[in-house]
């Protein structure tokens, strides 16, 4: 199985990404470190990224996940995923492909990316994140009200249950 945590920027994937990489003892990828320098660097500089620009960065991402299922091997990625075609793209044809959708409303994610220091997601690309979110019918959709520990339970009772909807 590949499970993609997916969500606008600060709602806590790679946080949750990671902390079920160890609960699961999978391995663990975050989408941001397949940017292009040309990317980030938009970004950066509060400039939003086109469907162009990210177009190659989501095949990379497929291909990782197709090489890791092709391996028999597990994995986890952070990504966000925002359109309907971007998770698409990231399935591929495969079935093993699970979206883990992390929701919150606009000004509790805005609260959080205040607080967040080190990131190069410009604040300023929120609004354009929610505008760009097209939200999933076919994943498992978490609220972010709750702690990082108790969306991770969350997660696998519902994988447990194959409870996908909120």
């Amino acid at each position: 199985m590949f499970y993609v945590i997916m969500g606008v920027s600060g709602t806590g994937k790679s946080t949750i990404g990671r902390l079920l990489s160890d609960r699961l003892g999978w391995d663990f990828y975050d989408a941001d470190d397949f940017h292009s320098p040309t990317n980030l660097d938009k970004m950066n500089r509060g400039i939003a990224l086109t469907d162009s620009d990210r177009l190659p960065w989501l095949k990379e991402l497929q291909q990782l996940i197709s090489h890791t299922l092709g391996s028999k091997q597990n994995g986890i990625l952070a990504c966000s995923a925002l359109k309907l075609q971007y998770r698409q793209i990231l399935r591929g044809e495969s079935s093993e492909v699970v979206f883990i959708y992390l929701k919150g409303d606009y000004d509790r994610v805005q609260s959080r990316m205040k607080q967040r220091t080190g990131h190069f997601m410009s604040p300023n690309l929120l609004r354009n994140q929610f505008d760009t979110l097209e939200e999933p019918q076919d994943a498992i959709a978490i609220d972010i009200a709750l702690d990082p520990e108790a969306i991770v339970e969350e997660i696998l009772t519902r994988i447990a249950n194959q409870a996908y909807s909120s």
